[in-house]
Parts: structure tokens; sequence; C-alpha cells
């Protein structure tokens, strides 16, 4: 998790009565709250889940709101709009759910981060069937070192309704991943890139796959400016057998590498 600033709280002053004893009537310090709220909003030309489209490459607008506690523990809220095709029809929206617990281990510079992770579908049921909301368990570690951010992760769904339900092959899905981020304080402008692999009950087209992210962000005030290239290495020859069937290349374009760009707001 990115860290977070103590939110200041006014200091309470004690009422004029107490003027007898001049010692208890200075300014109290300052006390600090424990907890932090910090989120963001903004529009995307397409929202894309590890590497596949789930908004039919359309824009959708997404936000978010964390609370934080000193202790490292934090819960989270996040959502997204979404357009249907034939491939990726998750109902029109997507609220994920997750808390855990972030801390840097001793002075290694390594910080941890664990949690657990709850992705609803509200719409979902209505536009396929079933309930697509399933959850996952979820780990990383990362350093910093100078200008460069290193962080790999594993998230972990469990043998749950929503394997069962779509008859998946594999009744767990595990996603491994890791990134590297470049910024210098002197330079509005940062660079990131994230490699992670799909295997499991979460398979796009009946195979397991590898999705990429490269990108650049560029920060004025409060505004935050990206463009990034994302994709998978799925083929349109891995995709054929699905399209074919249904008549469509929607398989094909939600998978295939786009140019995405972001503007969103932070508080």
């Amino acid at each position: 998790m990115t860290s977070f600033r103590m939110l200041p709280l006014a200091a309470c002053l004690f009422a004029s009565a107490f003027a007898a004893a001049p010692a208890l009537a200075d300014d109290a310090p300052a006390s600090a709250s424990p907890f932090t709220i910090t989120g963001s909003a903004g529009l995307w030309s397409q929202y894309r889940f590890r590497g596949i489209s789930q908004s039919d490459n359309k824009p959708v607008f997404q936000g978010s709101v964390t609370v934080a506690h000193a202790s490292g523990f934090y819960l989270s809220a996040w959502g997204s709009s979404a357009s249907a095709n034939d491939a990726v029809n998750i109902g029109g929206t997507e609220i994920d759910i997750y808390g855990g617990y972030t801390h840097a281990i001793g002075k290694s510079g390594v910080t941890v981060d664990a949690g657990l992770y709850g992705y609803i579908y509200p719409g979902s049921r209505h536009a396929v069937g079933i309930s697509e909301n399933y959850y996952e368990v979820y780990g990383s570690l990362a350093r910093t070192l100078g200008p460069v951010t290193a962080k790999a992760g594993v998230n972990w769904a469990p043998h749950q309704a929503y394997f069962d339900d779509f008859a998946t092959a594999t009744r767990t899905n595990m996603y491994v991943y890791g990134e590297l981020g470049f910024a210098l304080k002197a330079l509005p402008v940062s660079f990131h890139s994230h490699v992670g692999h799909t295997g499991g009950g979460l398979d796009y087209a009946g195979r397991d796959y590898v999705d990429y992210t490269v990108g650049a962000t560029a920060r004025w005030k409060a505004l935050a400016f990206d463009l990034s290239v994302t994709g998978t290495n799925l083929s349109k020859r891995d995709t054929r057998p699905f399209d074919l069937a249904l008549d469509t290349d929607d398989f094909h374009r939600a998978a295939k590498t786009v140019l995405v760009g972001s503007v969103s707001a932070s508080f």
C-alpha cells in the first residue's frame, strides 16, 4: 500500500474557567488521528483487468476510497462501470471490497502487504444467470532503492462457488506478478511496469496466459494523467475457436494489446 500521512485534528482548549491554574491554561499539544482517509476518481479509456477488457474497449468511470490506521491495517472500496460483449459480461458494474495489513519488515526496507480481496458484480446474475462474485487471498513484498521500486505478489482464489457454478476445469486460481517503477522527485513524470500470470479457474479462452502493462504517469497537483500499453500473450489463434463458436471477434478484441489513457484526481 501507498504510505499514508496522518490527518491532524484541532487541539482541544480548556475553558477560561480554569484561569486560576495558569499551568493548565496553556494550549494543549495538537493530537493526531491514527486514521487517514484517501481516495481517487477518474475517467479511463477502457477497463482492463489482468490484461482482459471488462468494458468492451469502451470508456469507464472508476473511483476508490481507503481508510487506513497508523498500525498498518486498512479497508478499501473500489468501483468501476463496465460494458458487455460476447466474451466478457460482468453485469455493468464492479465493486471491490478489500482489507489487510501493510508494514515494513524491521530495517530491511521491505514492505509486506497481505489481506483478503472480494470482487462483487451486482448485475452479473441478471446478465449471465450466475453470480460472478469471488474472493482472493493476496500478499506482496515491495522495496524501494533510490528511484526504483520493485514489487512481487500473489493472489490466490481458493475453491468457492464461482468455480463450481461455471464448472471450471480447475477449482482454484493462482495469479502471480511482478512490478517495477521508476520515479525522480525532480521529474513530474513516473514510469511503471507490470507482468502477471493467470493459471486455473480464471483462465481466458480455455488457457492460462500472461498479461503486461508499461506506462507513464504525469502528475499536476491532485491530478494524474496516465498513458499505458497493456495486453496479453494470447494470439488471435488462441481466441479463434471461441470467436468462431459465437460468430464474433470479441474474445480477440478483449485480449489484444491496446493503449489505455486515464485522468484522475486524488485526495
